[in-house]
């Protein structure tokens, strides 16, 4: 099957988004399998730029697995493969970034942008660099320019981070409309569940936020943010033993976090 090399890094997201994307961190969820894409062409050119791709997804892999010292080799070897592969320098964009080598990560995506201007992986990737580095205004184009691509295989994906962006701006009337459009295209869209949950939470628009929580923990396994949620929202409705049940939850899955704190405390908002 044919797959975009870098599909699963658009997802910012997700995870965890709440994706760990939205922490300034790398993907969550399963890694991802290096793929490589068929192709007709023949010939040292394409050798080249197979090989380029098949080092690319590998720096790719193991970015998702934390390794970036053995990313940024396989990195390399695609770049001397083929220097003129524009996915090789998003992902030593984002690389770089984890490193907080922020100059060589903008070097990087400047040059992944020059060689393919409209690619939406890139877009998407420079975008939450952007973000992720106090420039969430300016990121928006670029995850806007993503979504116009009609062959973008996940644009909910963008959309939900330029809402995510667009919280970290306190600007909600946006986010709200990023994380509603991320739904319509993907109704289980986990970071956009979590997001518009606690947009409605706090607009007290309780039924809709219990409803967009418990999605979101069928989706994902349920984090110590997710189940705090639940427990508010419990509490505010004046279920009690739902919100029991999510606390005994929050307290066996994450004892030490500051959502279980907060609940110890009884410190609800």
């Amino acid at each position: 099957m044919i797959r975009s090399p870098f599909a699963f890094l658009a997802a910012l997201l997700a995870t965890a988004l709440v994706f760990a994307g939205c922490s300034g961190g790398k993907l969550g969820g399963a890694e991802p399998e290096p793929v490589v894409e068929s192709t007709s062409i023949t010939g040292a050119v394409s050798d080249a730029r197979n090989r380029a791709k098949v080092h690319a997804e590998l720096g790719a892999l193991y970015y998702g697995r934390g390794n970036m010292a053995v990313a940024l080799e396989e990195l390399r070897i695609a770049a001397a493969a083929d220097d003129s592969y524009a996915l090789t320098y998003s992902m030593f964009g984002l690389v770089y970034m984890e490193l907080r080598e922020y100059q060589l990560a903008q070097t990087n995506f400047d040059r992944a942008l020059r060689l393919s201007p409209t690619d939406p992986d890139i877009n998407h990737n420079y975008g939450w660099f952007l973000c992720q580095t106090g420039k969430e205004n300016e990121s928006i184009k670029y995850f806007m320019q993503a979504v116009r691509n009609p062959l973008y295989q996940a644009p909910w994906r963008s959309y939900s981070a330029a809402g995510i962006c667009a919280m970290r701006k306190n600007n909600v009337k946006d986010a709200e409309d990023f994380f509603q459009r991320a739904l319509k295209l993907d109704p289980n869209d986990s970071a956009s569940l979590l997001q518009l949950s606690l947009i409605r939470y706090r607009q007290g628009s309780l039924e809709e936020a219990r409803k967009l929580v418990g999605q979101y923990n069928k989706v994902v396994e349920p984090t110590a943010e997710s189940l705090w949620l639940v427990v508010r929202i419990e509490h505010k409705l004046g279920d009690r033993l739902a919100e029991a049940t999510a606390g005994n939850q929050l307290r066996r899955r994450y004892p030490t976090s500051r959502e279980f704190q907060s609940l110890q405390r009884g410190d609800y908002d």
